[in-house]
């Protein structure tokens, strides 16, 4: 759990990251993104969207341990993140880490 926190961070950090569930949504329509994470506790709409057009643009998706206020704590942002999406893990190695 911790090596996929601090994954996310350094992603998050040196790579190009998608915050938001609307932007994130976006992303996946237009094929974009390597990865997604959601948080456990996102509204089923949300993840309803999510895994749908993931499937549809073939982007894994990795569900978060953990609620959205913990999600945006370790993207180290003051709010909430129910969904991200790692278009560019910088030097980040979440993509191997997810891939275990």
């Amino acid at each position: 759990m911790m090596d996929v926190d601090r994954g996310i961070r350094v992603a998050v950090d040196t790579g190009d990251v998608t915050l938001g569930s609307e932007k994130s949504i976006q992303s996946l329509k237009l094929g974009k993104g390597q990865l997604v994470v959601v948080a456990q506790n996102s509204p089923n709409e949300i993840l309803e969207d999510v895994e749908y057009y993931s499937k549809l643009s073939e982007i894994p998706v990795h569900t978060f341990e953990g609620t959205s206020v913990e999600l945006g704590s370790v993207c180290g942002k003051p709010f909430t993140v129910a969904t991200l999406v790692i278009n560019d893990p910088g030097d980040s190695t979440i993509l191997e880490i997810i891939s275990k």
